[in-house]
C-alpha cells in the first residue's frame, strides 16, 4: 500500500519500507531525498494486531510527516547563488509535533466535550449533540484554513498526491498529462480518516453518558488512541473493497469533505507528486527484489 501526505511545494509519498518527499526549488528544479522506515510493526507481532497497528500506523505517519514538512521547508527556500533556506531543527520539529498534537485534541476533542457539558442535554443526547459539534468544528475549521492562499498551494500537491495514487492503482502509465484525468479524491485519505474519528467517538463515548467533568476530559483524551485504531481498521478496509456500494456510501461523507482538504493541481505539481512516488516504488521494488534473493545481496545504501 502507497500512500503520502502534501507539504510546502511538494509531496511525500511512502511505501511500507521507504518514504520519500520531492519538492519543487525556487529555481523550479525538482529535489527528491529518501530515507528507510524502520518500523517495530515489522519486528514485533504485537504492533500489527489489528487497532493497536492503526496506533502505530498514525505515530509514524505524524513523525515521517513533520520531518517531511521540515525537509520542504529548507529546500523550497533556497535561493540561487547557494542562499540557505528555512532549516528546521530537532528541536523546533519536536516542539511543532508536541504543539500540533495538543491543538487538536484541544480543539476537536476537549472542546466538544466541554461545550456540550454547558448545554442541557443529558443521556444518549450528550454524545450525539457531542459529536455534532465536533463534526461542526472539523468543518468549520476546514473552511477557515481552506481560504488561507498559501494552504490552497498545499491542497492543490494534495490533490496531485491523489492523482497519482489512483493512477497507479488503476496501473495506468504515470506521466503528468496521463495521470491528470484521474480522481483527486481517495478513499484512503487523512481528511476522510479524521472524520471517521469523530463519527466512532459517538459511539464509543456512548458507553460512558454524561461523567463528571474531570472523567469527560479524561476519557476524551485516553480512548483517542483507540478510536483512532478503529478508523484506521474502516479506512484500510475500504481501501480494499473499494467495488463496494456499501462501504462506498458509507465513506462518502469523508469523500464529500475531502473537496475542503484538495484543489485541482497544475502539471507541475503531478510531475512533483510522481517524482516522489517513482522514488519510493523503485527502492521498494529493489528490497523485496533483495528479500528474495537471500541474505548474500547486497543492503540498501541509506541517502540522508
Amino acid at each position: 500500500m502507497y500512500g503520502g501526505q502534501a507539504v510546502i511545494e511538494g509531496v511525500m509519498m511512502r511505501s511500507p519500507s521507504f518514504w520519500a518527499v520531492a519538492v519543487r526549488r525556487l529555481n523550479g528544479q525538482v529535489t527528491d531525498v529518501w530515507q528507510p522506515i524502520r518500523s517495530p510493526m515489522k519486528r514485533h507481532w504485537f504492533f500489527r494486531l489489528p487497532v493497536i497497528r492503526g496506533v502505530m500506523a498514525l505515530g509514524e505517519s505524524l513523525g515521517i510527516g513533520f520531518r517531511a514538512l521540515a525537509i520542504s521547508t529548507r529546500f523550497a527556500t533556497e535561493g540561487d547563488d547557494d542562499e540557505e533556506g528555512i532549516e528546521l531543527g530537532r528541536w523546533a520539529i519536536a516542539s511543532m509535533f508536541v504543539f500540533a498534537i495538543a491543538f487538536a485534541v484541544g480543539l476537536f476533542k476537549v472542546s466538544p466535550a466541554v461545550i456540550t457539558r454547558l448545554l442541557p442535554v443529558g443521556g444518549e443526547w450528550f454524545v450525539l449533540v457531542e459529536g455534532a459539534i465536533r463534526v461542526a468544528i472539523l468543518v468549520l475549521y476546514l473552511l477557515l484554513v481552506s481560504l488561507l492562499p498559501d494552504l490552497r498551494r498545499v491542497f492543490a500537491y494534495h490533490g496531485a498526491e491523489h492523482r497519482v495514487i489512483n493512477a497507479y492503482e488503476a496501473e495506468e502509465e504515470l506521466t503528468p498529462k496521463k495521470v491528470m484525468p484521474y480522481s483527486v479524491i481517495h478513499p484512503r485519505c487523512g481528511t476522510a480518516f479524521l472524520l471517521w474519528v469523530m463519527v466512532i467517538a459517538i459511539f464509543v463515548f456512548a458507553f460512558f453518558g454524561r461523567p463528571n467533568w474531570y472523567w469527560l476530559i479524561g476519557t476524551r483524551i485516553l480512548l483517542l488512541p483507540v478510536i483512532a485504531g478503529l478508523a484506521y481498521e474502516l479506512i484500510r478496509f475500504a481501501g480494499k473493497h473499494r467495488q463496494s456500494r456499501v462501504l462506498a456510501a458509507l465513506l462518502a461523507p469523508g469523500l464529500w469533505l475531502q473537496r475542503l482538504t484538495t484543489r485541482e493541481p497544475s502539471l507541475d505539481q503531478v510531475e512533483v507528486a510522481i517524482a516522489a512516488f517513482k522514488r519510493v516504488y523503485e527502492l521498494e521494488t529493489e528490497h523485496l527484489a533483495e528479500l528474495e534473493a537471500g541474505p548474500a545481496a547486497r543492503p540498501i545504501d541509506v541517502m540522508a
